[in-house]
């Protein structure tokens, strides 16, 4: 049901007012979708993929470590599956294109400029 024009006017003075009094908490609102949890459990699910794999070829020697390895691979598997399920498919084209449109560099943040500028010697 579609708002009247003096509900949309109402509505239209908190959203300002919200936006003059708080931005950031504006912004972090504004940026935020129902999607983000589960995206996140994605990218976890999949490091402990990666970790899982690494542990099971590093310990191949050594059967029950190896085995652990597996089973973390499957159980990161398994939960990668349950929250993709939960994005459906127009969350995970919503997710990627967000991750698409802010570039890798805000994706991951500055991490590895500040890992050059470590390590980086300084002229003096």
């Amino acid at each position: 049901m579609p708002l009247s024009e003096n509900e949309q006017r109402i509505l239209q003075e908190i959203e300002q007012q919200l936006y003059d009094s708080d931005p950031e908490l504006a912004r972090e609102v504004s940026s935020t979708t129902i999607y983000r949890h589960a995206g996140r459990n994605l990218k976890w699910a999949g490091l402990g993929f990666v970790a899982g794999l690494v542990l099971m070829v590093v310990t191949v020697r050594t059967l029950p470590l190896a085995f652990a390895g597996f089973l973390i691979m499957l159980g990161c598997a398994v939960l990668f599956e349950r929250n993709l399920r939960k994005m459906g498919r127009a969350g995970w084209r919503q997710w990627t294109e967000s991750v698409n449109a802010s570039g890798m560099r805000d994706y991951f943040g500055t991490a590895g400029q500040r890992v050059r500028d470590r390590f980086t010697k300084k002229d003096e």
